[in-house]
């Protein structure tokens, strides 16, 4: 590991730590005293861990790509240690596997959890659990940003009115993320309490909407929303998760050259619109509408949380939504509308030039300055051949360890998406506690993968298994 790798796991510990000791306070404000001792535990080791990572003294290189995917998958691995320990060290004798197993979810946004009855957990260990999910929404936009040059060039071109990609600047940049992503949880919670749902409430819905998450301060999202109105606001500030994090700074400073780099925003828009229409003539009659709008709005920002309700008849509309995804620049997973739209145009405008070889076929995004580039194209191609793959040999492993088929191949989509199992899936009775302990350590690895996406660890394989 180099300086930059030390610097950067350290610092995550640090905001670790500051929730831990956020977290003792409020146990102690609120005389939450059973489980206050864990998270000292967790401050103490994390804190220590930060700061010896910050101060240890290297010889300073270059950071090559392969040091930065290194890095972040390092950080995927080592963070949830920290996170897991006010599990291990609660008052529920949680073993290793099952606090860092619910760690993992947490800090990738996945929201599948060992706890079957949250009413039965005290109010800290529940704002933990919400916490560990926006710490870990903050850690993805930093990797996004920190592999930029892997996952799309033209993403990197469109960030540049926003960000500086020179090193130099990497704290004034690292600055402007976090303090966009804070005021966005504020708003969000501001919002939900202005709808008369309980601040505590309100503030760890915040947290997970804004991460991605699926993490619910309740065993039923039905005993917070219990209005329609409560039901369509949460439904719309979930989808700050699915668009661009900067859309809100682009609505604010728009200018003659921000309006190029809207084109994301517009699709997306566009595709939520046509998504809208779409359920709303042919579930209307149905189910509940606000109901099946909230559902909608929780697949495509790969949050996954729904009310109680049977959508057995529809989980397959909402799984493949959920594989869709929302903006590169968002907390969500997903394989990107708009990698999947660039497929589609350079497949239509391929075949076209076969038919009519003598026409002129521009790979372009509508609506916007950018070319779709061959390396990209390349690059999402492999994106989708890589989840297909990685799809099949998860839902291989869960099948092996004695899940049914059809449980198997959900659950992989969801862990591969990073997205909380719920009733609009038809797995919300699927009981992860009873797993094997082989089956939660795959799932783990598969979370982080879906986090990180297998092309990185491709790479890394690549760099070691072919030096030359």
């Amino acid at each position: 590991m180099s300086r930059f790798s030390f610097i950067y796991i350290g610092i995550f510990s640090l905001i670790i730590s500051i929730f831990s000791f956020f977290n003792i306070i409020y146990s102690n404000y609120f005389n939450l005293y059973l489980n206050i001792d864990s998270y000292i535990y967790s401050l103490i080791f994390s804190f220590i861990f930060g700061f010896i990572f910050l101060i240890k003294k290297k010889r300073e290189i270059k950071v090559s790509i392969y040091e930065k995917i290194i890095t972040v998958i390092l950080g995927y691995l080592i963070l949830p240690i920290f996170i897991s320990i006010p599990y291990y060290f609660s008052i529920y004798n949680i073993t290793f596997v099952n606090a860092y197993f619910e760690a993992v979810s947490g800090f990738t946004s996945t929201g599948f959890s060992i706890f079957e009855n949250i009413k039965h957990l005290d109010e800290s260990l529940i704002l933990w659990r919400s916490s560990s999910q926006w710490i870990g929404g903050l850690y993805f936009l930093f990797s996004i940003i920190l592999l930029i040059d892997i996952f799309d060039i033209n993403l990197k071109k469109s960030l540049t009115n926003y960000l500086s990609f020179n090193t130099s600047e990497t704290l004034k940049q690292s600055t402007k993320i976090l303090i966009l992503y804070t005021a966005l949880t504020f708003g969000i919670f501001v919002i939900l309490n202005i709808s008369s749902i309980r601040s505590f409430n309100s503030f760890n819905l915040a947290m997970t909407i804004i991460s991605s998450g699926g993490f619910l301060p309740t065993n039923n999202l039905s005993n917070i929303l219990d209005t329609k109105t409560k039901e369509i606001f949460f439904s719309f500030m979930m989808l700050t998760s699915f668009f661009s994090l900067f859309l809100s700074y682009n609505i604010l400073t728009i200018n003659k050259k921000n309006i190029n780099f809207f084109h994301e925003d517009f699709y997306l828009l566009i595709y939520l619109c046509f998504l809208i229409v779409l359920f709303f003539l042919l579930f209307n009659s149905t189910y509940n509408f606000s109901a099946i709008f909230l559902s909608l709005s929780s697949s495509i920002s790969n949050i996954g949380v729904s009310l109680n309700g049977s959508y057995n008849n529809i989980s397959f509309l909402f799984l493949i939504i959920t594989i869709v995804g929302g903006s590169f620049f968002s907390t969500s997973s997903g394989i990107r509308l708009v990698k999947l739209y660039s497929l589609f145009k350079f497949s239509i405008n391929e075949l076209a030039s076969h038919a009519k070889p003598l026409n002129v076929f521009i790979n372009k995004l509508e609506l916007s300055d950018t070319k779709i580039e061959t390396k990209d194209i390349n690059k999402y191609f492999i994106s989708v051949l890589i989840f297909i793959f990685s799809l099949f040999i998860l839902s291989s492993i869960l099948t092996i360890s004695g899940i049914d088929v059809e449980s198997s191949f959900k659950l992989s989509i969801l862990t591969l998406m990073n997205t909380v199992n719920s009733s609009i899936h038809g797995l919300n009775g699927f009981n992860f506690d009873e797993l094997t302990y082989f089956t939660k350590y795959f799932l783990i690895i598969f979370m982080i993968i879906g986090r990180v996406e297998l092309l990185t660890i491709l790479i890394i394989l690549k760099k070691f298994l072919f030096k030359n």
